[in-house]
């Protein structure tokens, strides 16, 4: 189990904020904007109340989520479950589940998370919850799918 600092009493205020209520449970920020807003989350794998928390990263970037969501409106989870390799989607879901697994005692009794990304163990269920891990650094399929659309929207790419 990876050891935890409590977050900086700033980082609960901006998450608080952007999330538009506070926290349910530990998390740390892992990406961060150039002016020092969190971007992206690293959540516990419980909540607070104990209850199995499967979005291990959280996009709170306002301005990607909209983006983002934009993108899902528009299909954009068929598209990505249609275009990403299933061989390299699934592995993806074995090493997201591994990541929050780490955090979980051995001894630990109860319920806890299941699946990938998001939760899902087969296919894609949420885009930002793809784009955050592989924002974060995660080995992700579906993340690099959401950033080359995401590059061509802005007339990037």
């Amino acid at each position: 189990m990876n050891p935890r600092r409590e977050p900086a009493p700033a980082d609960v205020d901006a998450v608080t904020r952007l999330l538009g209520r506070r926290p349910n449970s530990w998390f740390e920020v892992v990406v961060r904007s150039s002016n020092g807003e969190p971007m992206v989350l690293r959540n516990a794998p419980f909540m607070d109340d104990g209850t199995p928390m499967p979005t291990r990263f959280w996009l709170c970037d306002p301005g990607l989520t909209v983006a983002v969501s934009r993108l899902e409106a528009e299909g954009g989870v068929d598209r990505a479950e249609a275009e990403v390799d299933a061989g390299e989607l699934a592995a993806a879901h074995r090493r997201y589940a591994t990541d929050r697994d780490a955090d979980i005692a051995a001894d630990h009794v109860g319920p806890r998370p299941s699946g990938g990304v998001a939760g899902t163990r087969v296919g894609v269920k949420c885009l930002h919850a793809h784009y955050a891990w592989h924002l974060a650094g995660g080995d992700d399929p579906v993340g690099r799918w959401v950033e080359g659309r995401l590059a061509t929207a802005e007339g990037v790419g």
